[in-house]
């Protein structure tokens, strides 16, 4: 309806930007099937008033076949009821193409390099990194079904400070393991139990010779092992969610093996401009801790939307974060990402702007980074905060948490809410069996509709019982006994999919094919209770075939988005809930 939308348009507002056009369902269902804001945002480029721009395209659209009934209300906005008929049509499109409804070109396969969980190899994952690890995972997937090439990444932070606390940390336990009594763990270094194996490991492989070494010499190597091991748990951890990762990108690949990265693109920076020896004022905020009145290496941010000129070199000669993170962003221009989005922890929200910077410059301004900041998980039982782990020392496991309430539920559960909007994560009423709990609702919705199926073979036996025989069985079904307004409501929904999977992949926002889900799936539990009250709405009526099997093609629709959309989320689509 959108290209039928714009057509109409294009003669009134020649040259005008016609993207700007969206066709999307009204909030009030009574306006009809359809709502546009074209007259609104044409009339300007029309040099028409939006009123009367809006009746001459209204006037166009009510010439469309598909159309019932055109209205325009308010200041412009124009209303568009379809023909009972399109709704049945687009079922027959359902059944044809089965979860493949909704796959989109819209991506033209162009490239995007989403990167995603990214923690220091420093210890197990927690709940944190885990709404990361599910959203940027669901964004590649929708993405992915929206024709963009798709590739995912995970950036090893292996060269900073934290991970020479973790080789120290790492060598209290080789000690251990030699038999030493170490007593408590050091204030500053990490006290889980997750490095006993990695200090089993060393004493098994070095013996006691580490020990004899100055640290200068034991560090790197004990880094290399601990980092090595931590890396094999976070991708065991991940493996638990379902989380794949197609990159791992070492930081220290930056500086290591004959070549400097980094430095090689300040200076190409320097060349082109972008990077400039000079001093920054103080801060307006008054916060003076970590500003330095010295003459250093800056990159010219400001010259690209941020604040203030970030500063490249420490005082002590080595490079900021910012550096490494603008020669890393590098390369993945270089491997032909003009489309980027980081996936982030929200503490991290100050750092955009000069990222976004920084792209633009490395790129020539020919590549864009979208952030996407993931707020906190509160993790909650009955309401209560849970206690720290004993494992990890100071926090709660993303493993145990998936081993406790299983993998749907923490992946579904953590993409019901908005990305920036903070989470709390209650492990009992995860697990719920009520409507209450989405992705329990969601979940019984896709095993209800198999019930349906499993309880028409007695009424039908010829009715195959897998997805695809049984799809192309029902295409015979007559959709237009689809008649009442409760099924007339659910076909609509139906054909919302592709609409909003676009919507979702453009915004970047999985969470939208989450809210989608549950709403059909309330839809579909509505509908069947209303058949339990008035038994000529239910899906299997005795002694009619055809009516029944045109409910039966509907209810293989429903079976068919949810099973769709919730392996986009990483969800299981169960047959029968024990």
């Amino acid at each position: 309806m959108l290209a039928r939308v714009r057509a109409a348009a294009a003669p009134l507002a020649r040259n005008a930007d016609l993207s700007r056009v969206v066709v999307e369902p009204p909030r009030d269902a009574s306006h009809g099937d359809m709502a546009t804001n074209a007259a609104m945002v044409l009339a300007k480029e029309a040099g028409k008033k939006p009123r009367d721009l809006a009746d001459a395209i209204a006037e166009a659209l009510r010439a469309e076949p598909l159309v019932e009934k055109v209205d325009v209300a308010g200041p412009g906005f124009i209303n568009l009821t379809l023909k009972s008929h399109v709704w049945g049509e687009e079922l027959g499109v359902i059944l044809d193409s089965g979860t493949a409804y909704g796959r989109s070109a819209m991506g033209a396969q162009e490239k995007v390099n989403v990167e995603y969980v990214s923690a220091n190899p420093t210890g197990p994952m927690h709940i944190g990194h885990c709404r990361g690890a599910v959203f940027g995972d669901a964004l590649a997937n929708l993405l992915a079904f929206a024709g963009y090439d798709v590739t995912r990444e995970y950036y090893i932070n292996d060269a900073g400070a934290q991970v020479d606390v973790l080789a120290r940390s790492a060598f209290l336990r080789y000690r251990e393991a030699l038999g030493e009594s170490i007593g408590d763990i050091p204030e500053g270094l990490y006290p889980g139990d997750y490095l006993v194996p990695v200090g089993a490991a060393l004493a098994a492989e070095q013996g006691p010779k580490l020990k004899a070494m100055d640290e200068a010499q034991w560090l790197p190597l004990v880094r290399a092992k601990a980092i090595a091991m931590m890396m094999d748990m976070i991708r065991e951890d991940l493996a638990a969610l379902d989380v794949h990762h197609d990159v791992f990108f070492s930081e220290r690949s930056l500086i290591e093996g004959g070549k400097d990265t980094v430095g090689a693109t300040i200076e190409n920076l320097r060349k082109s401009g972008e990077v400039y020896e000079g001093r920054l004022p103080p801060p307006k905020s008054g916060n003076v801790e970590d500003w330095e009145d010295r003459e250093q290496t800056l990159f010219r941010s400001t010259g690209f939307g941020d604040d203030v000129d970030r500063p490249l070199i420490k005082a002590d000669g080595g490079y900021t974060y910012f550096a490494s993170d603008i020669a890393y962003h590098k390369s993945k221009v270089d491997r032909g990402f003009a489309n980027m989005i980081d996936v982030w922890g929200a503490d991290h929200g100050g750092y955009v702007k000069r990222m976004q910077a920084a792209v633009k410059a490395v790129s020539g301004g020919k590549a864009a980074l979208d952030v996407k900041l993931i707020q906190l998980v509160r993790l909650l039982r009955n309401g209560e905060p849970v206690k720290m782990s004993k494992r990890s020392g100071d926090f709660v496991t993303l493993r145990e948490v998936v081993d406790e309430v299983g993998r749907s539920a923490v992946r579904f559960d953590m993409l019901y809410r908005k990305n920036d909007a903070v989470l709390d994560f209650d492990l009992a009423k995860v697990i719920e069996a009520t409507k209450d709990n989405p992705v329990f609702y969601v979940q019984y919705g896709h095993a209800r509709a198999q019930r349906v199926f499993k309880n028409a073979r007695t009424e039908m036996p010829a009715l195959p019982e897998t997805g695809p025989e049984r799809a192309a069985f029902l295409r015979a079904a007559a959709i237009e006994k689809l008649t009442d307004e409760g099924e007339l409501s659910l076909l609509r929904k139906l054909a919302l999919y592709p609409r909003m999977i676009e919507a979702a992949a453009a915004a970047h926002e999985p969470h939208r094919v989450a809210f989608y889900l549950f709403e059909l799936a309330s839809e579909f539990h509505a509908q069947y209770t209303r058949g339990n009250e008035a038994p000529h709405l239910r899906f299997i009526i005795q002694n009619d075939p055809e009516t029944t099997m045109a409910r039966l093609a509907l209810v293989q629709g429903i079976v068919t988005i949810l099973a769709s959309g919730l392996a986009l989320l990483g969800v299981e689509a169960p047959d029968e809930m024990r």
